[in-house]
């Protein structure tokens, strides 16, 4: 099966219209219509073997990271398997560094959006050959501009050293699954009366780990995070998420007002480029005991890098489409278990949820080997336009069983959610027409 040849990709604009009741609405993203450019790799076997991938979007701009795709596709289509992955490091830089496309990068942006979906195929067809999850393939790092932070024999020994007892974390998520918080009870365009129901039904379900969204007006957030945290008690674990909002010495007098209802981090308080402004954040914010969390639109390792190295992160949040696939959340995972910092991943989304619990599940079964302050974003919606849709139970992920990357959706709800031509858009334009 490794010999066989991909033969063609396609990429498809995906979006669904989660704006009409302001699911995922925040203080930046007032009305996201979750969407992916959504890929697919064809090969030459006999058993149509086929490989699935993604990145996420907000709506509007997904047609670019299709265009952008579509550049990248020459790279990939007529290679073997086996040749991408025999060198996947060497693939990884042939895709993020074309000697032209890495101009309107470099792995960052668009063009890092669109080589994560590609990869995301990539590793999704590697890991249905091999029959196995993909969080058990590792290789493929690239460690050029990191080294000074973690370096190849580094990596290795912190694999070698989480060898001990992977036999039993295995078997303990298998049984357990992977402790996950919830980020559907909050989003900031709910009423009060939305919030409150929410979060009582969430409690029933067995949620002791709950996300507010905040930084659009100081007196909301308060009388919110009030609302919430009466709700949920003063046990379970609050965190706030402000998506960017802020100035640096406004994010810290904003959560310092906030701090009376004791929320574990900060998430995205200011510019997610900004690293010492996020130092001066943490810094200001520890007496509190507030955290700050970071990362799902931090553009690439290196980025990264800088925020562990300056202390400017309690929290690193990975996202499965944001950087380059795999390939580059693994070195992530790994320079933050020597700086032992831990890691939250970022989901939600359309099928950032199914993508991440690889990655997470990775990171504690293989590399951190602690649940300590440790959990994983789950947001209940979209899962149903999936293959192998994510499983709750317990307020814990519950690992996958199908081989691959949990990519594939349902050819129906592509069809149908395809932008501008999917009858879920046309029947929307109709009613814009009346």
């Amino acid at each position: 099966m490794l010999e066989r040849k991909i033969t063609h990709l396609t990429v498809r604009d995906v979006r669904f219209p989660t704006s009409l009741e302001q699911h995922g609405s925040d203080a930046m993203h007032t009305d996201p219509d979750y969407s992916v450019a959504y890929v697919v790799l064809e090969t030459d076997s006999d058993a149509a073997l086929k490989g699935y991938g993604l990145t996420f979007t907000v709506g509007r701009g997904t047609e670019i990271v299709v265009c952008a795709v579509k550049a990248l596709s020459t790279l990939v289509v007529g290679k073997t398997l086996k040749e991408i992955i025999s060198d996947f490091r060497g693939f990884y830089r042939l895709l993020s560094s074309d000697g032209q496309m890495r101009w309107v990068g470099p792995e960052k942006g668009v063009i890092q959006l669109a080589t994560a979906a590609i990869l995301n195929a990539v590793w999704d067809l590697w890991a249905r050959v091999e029959g196995k999850d993909p969080a058990k393939l590792i290789s493929c790092i690239d460690f050029r501009y990191i080294t000074d932070a973690l370096t190849e024999q580094e990596a290795l020994d912190i694999l070698v050293k989480a060898k001990k007892g992977q036999k039993s974390r295995e078997e303990q998520m298998l049984k357990e699954g992977y402790p996950a918080y919830t980020t559907s009870c909050a989003w900031l365009g709910y009423t009060d009366q939305q919030l409150t129901k929410l979060c009582s039904e969430a409690l029933a379900q067995g949620w002791n780990k709950f996300k507010v969204k905040v930084g659009a007006d100081l007196q909301d957030d308060i009388r919110r995070c009030s609302l919430i945290r009466k709700l949920i008690g003063p046990n379970n674990t609050l965190m706030i998420d402000a998506n960017q909002r802020w100035d640096v010495n406004e994010a810290i007098t904003w959560v310092t007002k906030l701090a009376e209802f004791h929320p574990l981090w900060i998430e995205e308080p200011t510019c997610p480029d900004d690293v010492l402004g996020h130092a001066s954040i943490s810094k200001a914010l520890a007496p509190l005991g507030i955290g700050v969390a970071t990362g799902e639109q931090c553009h690439n390792r290196v980025m990264f890098k800088q925020f562990l190295q300056a202390s400017a992160l309690q929290f690193v949040q990975i996202d499965s489409c944001r950087v380059g696939s795999v390939n580059e959340n693994l070195a992530i995972i790994l320079m933050a278990a020597k700086f032992n910092v831990p890691v939250c991943p970022h989901a939600g989304g359309v099928g950032l949820c199914e993508l991440v619990q690889h990655l997470i599940l990775f990171d504690y079964v293989s590399v951190s080997a602690s649940l300590n302050n440790r959990m994983c974003e789950y947001v209940d919606h979209l899962h149903e336009h999936f293959k192998s849709p994510t499983i709750i139970r317990n307020a814990h992920y519950i690992p996958p069983k199908d081989p691959g990357y949990s990519c594939e959706m349902l050819e129906e709800s592509v069809q149908k959610h395809q932008y501008p031509q999917g009858e879920v858009w046309r029947a929307i334009e109709q009613q814009g027409k009346q």
